[in-house]
């Protein structure tokens, strides 16, 4: 559905994307991890017709986005980081000028709206004007505009930014029925909590080069596997963590938040880490619980982007 084959962007001697290389399935939810100035935007405007690139190209639905532009235009539905609304427009004369932007005829948009905004739950709103909306509705409003078309593909750059915490869990289910309708959906975000709930696969992309690609689970298994392992003991804290220092899988112990705890990273396989718990036991430890952190998809963001090898 999407392809993208060695895409370049260089403005000078900077270069904003290098080489990117990735592929979409259809019906797939694709999240778009990486730090303001990595090249999300960058690749989203080349997917979308609005830039160049300078070596490379990508396809939508199988339509070359530079020799085909019209047709790509029809396939995908773009909602950018910094849109503009028509202030002195009502929400439902927004929609019907794109509509016929579109070559949509006026009986089709008068069935075709209606069923938008209340996807997008901006029904009780459609005789408000643009500029009395909330960033919230403006940001549903915006999606809408991008669906009017129907398209197959959707790009969503940064489609939560600035929201508060009840519009990003609105905007969330409406991507979830979306994706639900088959759409596929690539889309960008700095909240990667909600795009590992979202997404089926993700890509982090550091200075223009995408460093990860996968399931968040498998993302997080290439990493070299230090665990974050928060211990409680009953008594002898000092004489645990003296046994624990001895370990040499066993890095950055220091006190843990609650009474009575340490927590340090462990390097050791998971057989390796039971038989450090049995030991421990033998040794007349009050261990009280034993316990590892799971890595969350920020951790892994950060630790990849900071230059951890991958396999």
């Amino acid at each position: 559905m999407i392809e993208i084959i060695d895409l370049t962007k260089r403005y000078g001697n900077f270069t904003a994307l290098n080489s990117l290389n990735l592929q979409i399935d259809k019906g797939s939810v694709f999240g778009f991890v990486g730090q303001n100035g990595a090249g999300k935007s960058t690749t989203f405007s080349i997917l979308a017709t609005l830039l160049a690139p300078s070596s490379g190209t990508a396809y939508i639905n199988g339509y070359n986005v530079q020799k085909e532009p019209k047709m790509v235009r029809r396939q995908l539905g773009y909602m950018p980081d910094f849109f503009g609304v028509y202030d002195q427009l009502k929400t439902i004369e927004y929609l019907h000028f794109y509509g016929a932007s579109y070559g949509i005829p006026l009986h089709e948009r008068e069935k075709l709206i209606p069923q938008l905004l209340d996807l997008v739950n901006l029904s009780h709103k459609q005789d408000s004007y643009v500029d009395a909306l909330s960033r919230g509705m403006k940001q549903r409003l915006c999606l809408a505009r991008s669906l009017i078309h129907d398209p197959e593909v959707l790009i969503l750059d940064e489609p939560a930014s600035g929201l508060d915490p009840r519009a990003r869990v609105e905007m969330r289910e409406i991507l979830k029925e979306l994706k639900s309708m088959g759409k596929t959906i690539l889309i960008s975000s700095h909240i990667l909590p909600e795009l590992a709930e979202m997404c089926d696969t993700i890509g982090i992309i550091d200075q223009g080069q995408l460093v990860a690609e996968g399931a968040v689970s498998d993302i997080q298994a290439k990493l070299k596997g230090e665990k974050l392992i928060i211990v409680k003991t009953y008594q002898d804290l000092e004489k645990a963590a003296a046994f624990f220092e001895d370990d040499p899988n066993v890095s950055k112990l220091i006190k843990g938040e609650e009474e009575n705890s340490l927590q340090f990273i462990y390097k050791g396989s998971a057989f390796e880490q039971t038989e450090l718990l049995k030991k421990a036991i033998i040794n007349n430890l009050a261990i009280i619980s034993f316990s590892e952190i799971e890595t969350n998809l920020e951790d892994v963001f950060m630790e990849i982007t900071k230059g951890v090898e991958l396999s």
